[in-house]
């Protein structure tokens, strides 16, 4: 598939997987630098070695002695994977979604391969995206994105959470490598904006985003057939 063109406010999801679909990340320090590049790489100015000035304070706290952070786009939404990761992002800035993922993508290879001590591309090829269009799309690629991802991940797959909702509900609401807990509970996170959020709009309460959810992982969202490989970015 290739990236599609997109500009100022467009919507769009994208994914990236690992090469060979080997994972991404190896521990959970691996996965905490994950997040907090979501916070730290979205600025149009930050220092090359950003991690090394931020390990020992405050994860999400922006330092006062860089110049002003000025994101590159608007982050709506995330899952972290073992072997990949979507993303739900607004372009703020032209170039915006382009850079960010460049800058996103070459760290974590660069700190795995140091890390590691192996060399080779982590990524397979460029990133997957694809623009959403209508409010209904979007409507079910978010809880795709942050519901049925880290279902997948669910004691016995997705299947079982879909057989056994309310306790797999919970479970992912505790996932930590993911955004569900800021629209399934209501939980404030220095990655996504509460203001000018057009997915807090869509979805008022968590109460109607669970719903939404709910309809989607048990099949009742799609009166044409299995849209999940749409979705996934595979089609």
């Amino acid at each position: 598939m290739r990236v599609e063109p997109y500009g100022v406010d467009s919507i769009v999801h994208v994914t990236k997987r690992g090469a060979r679909g080997m994972p991404i990340t190896r521990s959970k320090n691996d996965q905490e630098r994950f997040v907090r590049m979501l916070f730290y790489l979205n600025s149009e100015h930050q220092p090359d070695h950003w991690d090394r000035e931020v390990s020992a304070g405050n994860h999400f706290e922006w330092p006062k002695y860089w110049k002003e952070r000025i994101p590159l786009v608007r982050v709506l939404g995330w899952t972290l994977m073992p072997n990949h990761f979507h993303l739900l992002l607004q372009e703020t800035k032209d170039g915006g979604i382009s850079k960010f993922m460049q800058r996103l993508c070459g760290s974590m290879s660069r700190h795995f391969n140091t890390k590691y001590e192996e060399t080779g591309s982590l990524f397979q090829g460029s990133f997957k995206s694809r623009t959403i269009g209508d409010d209904r799309y979007l409507n079910w690629c978010a809880p795709y994105v942050m519901v049925k991802n880290p279902f997948e991940l669910y004691p016995g797959g997705l299947l079982a959470a879909s057989k056994d909702f309310e306790s797999a509900w919970s479970w992912a609401l505790a996932y930590p490598f993911s955004s569900l807990a800021v629209y399934g509970a209501a939980q404030p996170s220095p990655i996504i904006e509460s203001e000018t959020n057009i997915l807090h709009e869509m979805f008022e309460t968590p109460a109607v985003f669970k719903r939404i959810a709910k309809d989607m992982i048990e099949g009742r969202a799609w009166e044409d057939g299995d849209e999940f490989e749409t979705l996934s970015l595979e089609k």
